[in-house]
């Protein structure tokens, strides 16, 4: 792709940019909805960690509050990125799902064969799946137990006594079902049509742009690499289709150097990027933050390649500036930071932050030297 660059920004600018976009400086009130909106998707497979995600970019947001918007549908969830659970908006949450979705993964010989379900018959199944959910959210093995209860079905018995995941995958990219509040600590399933804020599963062609452009307003200036990552990578929508659909914003992406990098943003954020000054923000984040899996741990202006190895294996990161200094612990009410950067340890920032980590929690944390 070949674009005239529009201007020129440091990466400090970039990334002080990105900061604001992120909810994270400057901070204020935003409900957990409005924070998943912003970010496009929070990863949920640590749900202590998701919760902190999103509470720790908001004065007004407290633990719990995502689950409550689980049950009040202003947030869904699904399996999203990379075939993980993920909390996605109702509103655009749609446009994930439908490049997930694009590789049409029942329709693989593999896949008819395993689960003897043809692609002629798969609609059916489907429809299957949302008159059992009709009553109400239903776990793995009770949503089991009413489709083998049906002829057509009964030979799924052992893949549902198995947990049936990636079976049902293919019912959330497709907006059948979504994740509904746990109960007794196991994972339910509703019907997602039911939620009057969801916005449906649009045209993939539709849906590709969009998805690219909320990429961009999100984790920007990004790279062609980026996108290819995020939407790539993490949905599966395909090298060709994303090329084109890149392609097809044409002048609506406007195209910045970053220290030698092309990287690009929407044409109505070009004017702020220009403008953005360097931040010395810290932000203590917790493990596998947006911040981070966003961009990717491989993105060395974001995550140095000393610490990619400890931001994959979900360690909690240390920002300063939007970089990724070094991780944090916590024991008890101790918070222990492991600094890895050239600059001088910001130790009254950091103090700083662990208090209001500390109000979030609902604990004093104290930072040991």
């Amino acid at each position: 792709m070949t674009t005239a660059v529009e201007a020129t920004v440091t990466w400090a600018q970039a990334l002080a940019w990105r900061v604001e976009r992120h909810l994270l400086d400057p901070l204020g009130p935003a409900s957990a909805a409005d924070v998943v909106q912003r970010l496009g998707a929070v990863l949920s497979m640590d749900e202590s960690l998701a919760d902190l995600a999103v509470s720790t970019r908001s004065t007004t947001c407290r633990p719990g509050d995502l689950a409550q918007a689980l049950v009040d549908g202003t947030v869904i969830k699904a399996f999203a990125f990379r075939g993980s659970m993920h909390y996605l908006s109702p509103v655009d949450g749609g446009i994930y799902l439908a490049l997930r979705a694009a590789g049409r993964q029942w329709e693989l010989p593999s896949w008819v064969e395993y689960y003897r379900l043809t692609p002629k018959a798969w609609p059916d199944f489907r429809a299957a799946v949302r008159d059992a959910l009709s009553d109400g959210p239903l776990t793995v093995a009770e949503l089991g137990d009413v489709l083998t209860g049906q002829h057509a079905y009964r030979h799924l018995r052992g893949v549902f006594d198995e947990g049936a995941g990636t079976l049902i995958k293919p019912l959330t990219w497709q907006g059948d079902m979504s994740f509904g509040p746990p109960r007794d600590g196991q994972h339910t399933f509703q019907r997602l049509d039911t939620n009057p804020r969801w916005q449906g599963i649009p045209d993939l062609e539709d849906a590709g742009p969009r998805a690219v452009t909320a990429y961009l307003r999100a984790y920007g200036p990004a790279t062609v690499e980026h996108l290819h990552h995020w939407l790539g990578d993490g949905l599966s929508a395909g090298r060709r289709r994303l090329d084109r659909w890149i392609a097809g914003l044409g002048d609506r992406m406007v195209a910045f150097d970053v220290e030698g990098t092309t990287a690009y943003v929407m044409d109505d954020d070009a004017d702020s990027l220009a403008a953005a000054e360097p931040t010395d923000m810290v932000r203590l984040l917790p493990g596998h933050d947006q911040w981070v899996m966003g961009p990717g741990t491989k993105d060395v202006h974001v995550t140095p390649p000393p610490l990619r190895d400890a931001m994959t294996r979900k360690a909690n990161p240390v920002l300063a500036g939007g970089v990724v200094c070094g991780s944090w612990t916590r024991r008890g009410d101790e918070l222990t930071v492991s600094w890895h950067d050239r600059r001088v340890k910001p130790a009254e920032a950091l103090r700083r932050e662990a208090a209001r980590i500390g109000g979030i929690l609902g604990r004093d944390l104290h930072v040991s030297p």
